[in-house]
C-alpha cells in the first residue's frame, strides 16, 4: 500500500497529471488522490524553494546549457508574470509548467518564498480535486463502457 502512495505522491513531484492519473490507476480512493497529488507537488516546491540557488543553478546548468534569453517561451512567462503575477504563474502551474517549472520561474522573478509556498499550495489543492474527480468520474464512466458494464 505505501508503495502506491509514494508513487502517486512521487509522479505527481515532476509533471502534477501524473498523481492523479496514477492514484486513479492504482484503485486509490479519489480523496488519498488529491491528497498524495497536493503531497507530491509541494514536495517539490518545498524543495526548489529553500534549497536555494545552489540547486536551481545546477538544475538550470544541467538542463538547459546555453539559454537564449529572448526566446519565445520566456517572452510568454514574462507577459503572464507582468499580467497576473504570483497567481497566475501558481494557477497556470499544474496545467502547463512543471511543478518545478512553476517554483523556478517565481523564484526567478523574485518572488518571496513564502508567497511561493502559499499560492502553490492553493493551487495545488484545487487542480489536485479538480483533476482527480474529473479523471476518477470519466474513468468510470468510460471505462465502464468499454468493458460492457
Amino acid at each position: 500500500m505505501w508503495l502506491k502512495y509514494v508513487s502517486v505522491a512521487v509522479a505527481s513531484m515532476f509533471k502534477f497529471i501524473g498523481g492523479p492519473l496514477g492514484g486513479v490507476a492504482l484503485g486509490l480512493h479519489w480523496t488519498e488522490t488529491a491528497l498524495l497529488t497536493v503531497v507530491g507537488m509541494m514536495t517539490s516546491v518545498l524543495v526548489f524553494t529553500y534549497l536555494g540557488q545552489t540547486l536551481r543553478h545546477t538544475v538550470l546548468r544541467r538542463f538547459f546549457k546555453k539559454r537564449k534569453l529572448f526566446t519565445p517561451r520566456n517572452r510568454r512567462l514574462v507577459r503572464i508574470w507582468r499580467k497576473y503575477g504570483m497567481s497566475g504563474v501558481a494557477f497556470l502551474t499544474p496545467l502547463i509548467l512543471t511543478p518545478i517549472g512553476g517554483t523556478l520561474v517565481a523564484a526567478s522573478f523574485g518572488e518571496t518564498r513564502f508567497r511561493i509556498v502559499l499560492y502553490m499550495l492553493a493551487s495545488a489543492v484545487f487542480w489536485s480535486l479538480v483533476f482527480t474527480l474529473l479523471i476518477d468520474q470519466l474513468g468510470t464512466v468510460v471505462l465502464g463502457r468499454f468493458l460492457g458494464k
